[in-house]
């Protein structure tokens, strides 16, 4: 602090050199005295600033006849009388100024007596309309402090109390009077007093406010905590001296209850935004089942499982509980936020379980709601694990609250969500209950699409399967080898075949019918047995796809189109035709290992009608490799056709494998997870067949 600050509070003899005291120099009270007859005999430099007069004009001045009208003096007199007999005066008194202006005067007198025994009076003044703004002030200041609804104190610079109002009081809980002189840990131990002190501290050192501080604890008023929000602001009189600090304080536990169930409802509004986008980006159900994990780990929850009914999983199976009430689940994701034991007691992904009457999985299913068990116990860890092992890991683990939702879609009870919270150490409430069952509802309908979408994946690519062509690995003179993956979403139209022709002449087919599902299956059955039909009556393959263009028109609706690729290879006259209906071109790999795709007229696909098929003739060399695919080879949502093709062509550049491992090698290297089907022939011209 500065030198002056600690002299003032040091002792009288300090004082003496100390700088003034702010009230009396806001009032600068006035000192006269008056002999027994009336005149001055002492006057304060006050009197001069205040009435005008310098002390040479004043002393041994009749006072009346220098300070008072002719109107007041009589007034005047009998007041001079009054001191001098021993009473005491206070009030206003008009006084003239030397300027001739009149000037109302706050007076207190009294009577004096010297060593000799001689009366004076004492006459101490100021300012009456100054007296009025300080009574005014203090009288508001005392009003605000005392009526004040926010919690108001003082302390004096060694941090000890000195004035507590009544909102404070009650928010201590401990009276004024048991507070003066104390600390503030000496009152409020269950404060951060720590915290406060270093405040108090700063703000004298600095002069610095401190505003909206939070400290949270409690008082002798609730032993509950609650939140405190303080302001520390210095005192000083007008002259700088640091007379203490004032504290305001506000119980703002109500605001951060209210700021915080904002801030939770914001974060359940976009956890369920974050829903609607990851949720269900696939039909796959087991991906689905993740995806729900992933939303509700950590925003919602800190351990997440999600099982289904084993009937969802494995349609052939019964939803009817056994004999003693237990049900066939298969565990389908699990999702922890941080590593912990606690997911190796959850029941193993991927895998089949029995979950017995008494776990509250089965109750949620068997009851379609949601069950909560805001704390958690032994008892209720048993219900929730497998057995005793798995509910001791989740005890280790910290699990203290646990929530259960089920899985509803179109009011059948798919399988549940469990959640568990470890780290977070607030308990499921209701309002977590809502924000869980939101998310399950929207995961349910996304895993019912996946369940019912993949019986008709399974139709539709058994159906598929049942009509692809099981070429023999030699066939003529050409050795044949092919490949079909399903794409992981929807099954296509995707085909392929290896037709035996007249003269030892092979066909060799890839088509891909527009669409998905068993429709695209069926059609692209119809397409296949027709081309078988036409093939054998050995037409040139413009004119085959001619004759399959009007047949395509005739399948399905007027929409449905096809493209193909149709190939006929003589290996005796080491030669080979070929025709594209809106078709990928092959790709033809010469004895030499160069890789070139065939520069052939693309075509329509069939369907469109109109336009004719052009045929082009190519020489196809012992030894010679022809590649033939659907787009899905060569085309993704990361990967375009002409990256693709670019990358087919780096692949079979001067291959010498045999095509099996070739098949094996384009697949890994170009669609290892593929967003569409793939059909895939290759057929090598083998040696020792002459050209005629």
């Amino acid at each position: 602090m500065p030198e002056r600050e600690t002299r003032a509070g040091s002792g009288w003899q300090d004082g003496i050199t100390a700088a003034p005291g702010g009230l009396l120099d806001v009032l600068s009270v006035a000192a006269l005295v008056l002999g027994s007859d009336g005149r001055i005999t002492l006057w304060s430099p006050e009197a001069e600033s205040l009435l005008g007069f310098p002390a040479e004009e004043a002393l041994g001045q009749d006072a009346g006849a220098l300070l008072v009208a002719p109107e007041n003096q009589e007034r005047a007199r009998e007041l001079f009388r009054s001191v001098r007999t021993g009473a005491r005066w206070a009030g206003v008194f008009p006084v003239r100024h030397k300027d001739g202006s009149t000037r109302r005067v706050e007076f207190r007198t009294m009577q004096l007596r010297d060593a000799d025994g001689d009366i004076f009076a004492l006459g101490l003044g100021t300012d009456a309309d100054t007296v009025r703004d300080v009574e005014r002030d203090l009288a508001i200041s005392h009003i605000l402090v005392s009526q004040s609804p926010v919690g108001i104190a003082v302390f004096d610079p060694d941090l000890r109390w000195l004035r507590v109002n009544p909102s404070l009081e009650r928010l201590n809980g401990v009276p004024e009077a048991a507070v003066l002189g104390r600390r503030v840990g000496e009152v409020l131990p269950a404060l951060d007093v720590d915290a406060i002190e270093s405040r108090m501290r700063y703000v004298l050192r600095t002069g610095e406010p401190l505003l909206d501080q939070q400290t949270v604890g409690h008082t002798e008023a609730d032993t509950e905590d609650h939140a405190f929000s303080e302001s520390y602001h210095r005192i000083e009189d007008p002259n700088g001296r640091v007379l203490g600090l004032a504290i305001s304080v506000l119980d703002v536990s109500e605001r951060e209850r209210a700021a915080a169930e904002v801030a939770q409802a914001r974060e359940r509004l976009a956890v369920i935004a974050d829903a609607g986008v990851r949720i269900g980006t696939t039909l796959d159900l087991r991906r689905t089942a993740r995806e729900l994990a992933d939303v509700a780990v950590p925003q919602l929850a800190d351990l997440a499982a999600v099982d289904a009914l084993s009937v969802v999983v494995n349609p052939g199976g019964s939803a009817a509980p056994h004999a003693d009430g237990s049900l066939d689940f298969w565990a389908l994701a699990v999702k922890a936020s941080r590593p912990t034991d606690a997911v190796e007691a959850a029941d193993p992904v991927g895998q089949p379980a029995l979950y017995s009457p008494s776990r509250i999985v089965t109750q949620c299913v068997r009851e379609a709601r949601p069950i909560l068990r805001a704390r958690v116990d032994d008892t209720v860890l048993r219900r929730i694990a497998r057995d005793d092992a798995a509910a001791e890991t989740l005890r280790s683990a910290g699990v203290h609250s646990y929530l259960a939702v089920p899985l509803m879609a179109r009011g059948e009870v798919l399988g549940t969500l469990s959640l568990c919270r470890t780290v977070n150490p607030r308990p499921f409430d209701d309002q977590d209950v809502t924000l869980a069952v939101e998310l399950a509802a929207r995961a349910a309908i996304c895993i019912d699409n996946a369940r019912l979408y993949g019986r008709e994946r399974d139709i539709a690519l058994t159906l598929q399967r049942s009509l692809l062509s099981q070429a023999p690995p030699h066939h003529g003179g050409m050795e044949v080898a092919s490949r079909y993956r399903p794409a992981i979403s929807e099954v296509g139209g995707d085909w392929f075949d290896v037709l035996p022709l007249a003269d030892g002449k092979t066909g060799l087919v890839v088509g891909d019918v527009m669409g998905k599902g068993v429709h695209a299956a069926a059609i692209m059955g119809q397409l296949r047995t027709a081309t078988r039909a036409l093939a054998r009556l050995d037409l040139p393959p413009a004119e085959l796809l001619h004759h399959l263009d009007g047949l395509t028109a005739s399948l399905g609706d007027a929409d449905t189109l096809a493209t193909c690729l149709y190939v006929v290879c003589d290996p005796r006259r080491g030669r080979c035709e070929l025709s594209r209906a809106g078709h990928l071109p092959p790709v033809l790999v010469g004895p030499h290992g160069k890789a070139e795709l065939l520069d052939i007229a693309a075509g329509v696909p069939l369907g469109v009608g109109g336009v004719p098929f052009t045929v082009g003739e190519h020489e196809l060399a012992e030894g010679a490799l022809l590649a033939l695919f659907t787009d899905g080879l060569v085309e993704s949502h990361a990967m375009s056709v002409d990256a693709g093709l670019h990358n087919v062509l780096r692949v079979l550049d001067d291959t010498r494998l045999p095509l099996e491992q070739i098949c094996d090698l384009l697949l890994a290297a170009l669609t290892p997870e593929p967003d569409d089907d793939v059909a895939l022939l290759l057929a090598r011209r083998a040696s020792g067949h002459r050209q005629g």
